[in-house]
């Protein structure tokens, strides 16, 4: 049972040098979320409505690399990961949560999102089919 569940489950890094690497060698996007995953409501609601719903874990496992950015306030971190979240923050401009920023393994931006995006996973889905064209 515990192996299906995690079948199940999409696997997110915390790492977007790691990401950039496994995108290239896989030729996918690498997917941010930018989260304050313990008090963002917003950030909750994106979670549950769309990065747990099979309809994106299957997509994201064919096209995606993805990276959590996390900005938790009760949970810990240490203190690298808290130092590289911020780097990132700053070079991707991000000001509020959630957002999400889909790169080529190369760095280069291919589409953000700022705030929820209405729609579960076929909305999400579109975006990144326009993106993956672009």
């Amino acid at each position: 049972m515990a192996g299906n569940l995690a079948a199940a489950e999409a696997q997110w890094l915390t790492s977007v040098p790691e990401a950039q690497a496994l995108a290239k060698k896989e030729n996918k996007l690498v997917l941010m979320d930018f989260t304050g995953s313990d008090w963002c409501s917003w950030c909750k609601k994106l979670d549950a409505e769309v990065f747990t719903k099979p309809e994106f874990i299957d997509y994201a496992k064919k096209n995606l690399v993805l990276v959590q950015v996390d900005f938790p306030r009760g949970k810990s971190q240490s203190q690298d990961l808290q130092q590289a979240n911020q780097a990132l923050q700053s070079k991707y401009k991000v000001n509020g949560f959630p957002t999400l920023v889909v790169i080529k393994p190369d760095g280069s931006i291919v589409w953000q999102q700022v705030g929820y995006l209405e729609g579960g996973p076929p909305a999400v889905i579109a975006e990144l089919d326009k993106a993956k064209k672009s």
